[in-house]
């Protein structure tokens, strides 16, 4: 059995993106080929050659809310608030800076109007009062770049940071492997004869829980919502049935392809599929539903690293993560692409 050291790796703080590329389809991409052993290099743009008549991209439509709020106490501090996932009608779990210093009950002030109070302090949950925590975030929210880009935000976040194709609201962390996605090469995958299905997964503090046990088969992941419309369910079944492949488009959509492969495949009409997963995909893996995954790379000790190892081999996958800090790679949110077939 696997341990979190297992899923360890050095890089150099240099190689964290910090910007986006100029052009999303401009950044590199690693081709890593699980049955021939091989890497290859290209740019984004040439995942197209990659893609075959009556192949299926999947990709995840969420949008990222501006979550990141910034307040003060009534005695004049300044207070940071990360909304992490709602917890009913206006609570939220969130992270808060500086939470030492706040007291269960004490009200959080953004602007004329606009407030919520610690409702839990150990548990880390804010409730907002009316008009509520949208209003809030239409307001005077700010998209919430990752701890790891160590800049202020700015305007071409607000662009940069949601995927051309984002649609439903609820995110607080971009879906980063769709980030590389052009309206242009989109068409011109369907040009192609590939299908283009979207689901939703707002990501949420699920995806970025820590993994703290060494024993990492005790790690309990916390319940991610998703929905996959009945006319994806559809195409994936087709597509399967007729011998092409899915293509995940992120951890989140092979997540969700996984956890609802059951109710594609066992039965007769699948419907919309809407679930809460707390499916922890790490090696070894049986992948029913996903064929080929694209993914950015990930940060060392996280569930997201152990789904990439479950599909591509952890041996194989560091093997390319090694080759893509030797040849200066970008890392993380804004940074390159792999395409795992």
């Amino acid at each position: 059995m696997f341990k979190l050291s297992d899923f360890d790796y050095y890089l150099p703080p240099e190689l964290i993106a910090q910007h986006p590329v100029s052009r999303r389809d401009a950044s590199k991409l690693l081709v890593l080929d699980r049955h021939q052993k091989s890497i290859g290099h290209h740019r984004f743009r040439d995942i197209i050659t990659f893609l075959k008549p009556g192949d299926l991209l999947v990709l995840n439509d969420t949008k990222v809310l501006p979550a990141r709020l910034l307040g003060r106490r009534r005695s004049g501090g300044k207070v940071e608030i990360l909304l992490l996932d709602p917890l009913g009608e206006e609570n939220y779990r969130a992270l808060i800076k500086p939470l030492g210093r706040l007291k269960e009950g004490e009200e959080i002030i953004f602007a004329e109007g606009l407030s919520c109070r610690l409702a839990d302090a150990k548990k880390k949950i804010v409730a907002f009062q009316p008009p509520g925590a949208r209003a809030v975030m239409r307001k005077i929210g700010h998209l919430p770049l990752p701890p790891y880009i160590k800049r202020s935000p700015v305007r071409h976040d607000k662009t940069r940071y949601q995927t051309v194709f984002a649609a439903k609201e609820g995110a607080v962390a971009a879906p980063t492997a769709g980030l590389h996605f052009t309206r242009s090469l989109l068409a011109a995958i369907r040009e192609k004869g590939v299908g283009v299905s979207f689901l939703t997964l707002h990501v949420n503090y699920a995806t970025f829980a820590p993994v703290r046990a060494d024993d990492i088969g005790s790690h309990r992941m916390e319940p991610e919502y998703f929905e996959i419309p009945a006319q994806t369910a559809a195409s994936i079944r087709r597509v399967k049935k007729d011998g092409g492949r899915i293509f995940s488009v992120g951890t989140t959509v092979c997540k969700a392809l996984e956890d609802a492969s059951t109710e594609l495949f066992e039965k007769d009409e699948p419907g919309a599929i809407v679930k809460a997963s707390r499916l922890f995909i790490r090696p070894p893996f049986s992948f029913k539903t996903v064929d080929a995954l694209i993914t950015n790379f990930h940060l060392p000790r996280t569930t997201l690293l152990m789904l990439v190892a479950a599909f591509a081999g952890r041996d194989l996958m560091f093997e390319a993560y090694k080759e893509a800090v030797d040849k200066g790679y970008r890392f993380y949110s804004y940074g390159d692409a792999m395409l795992i077939l």
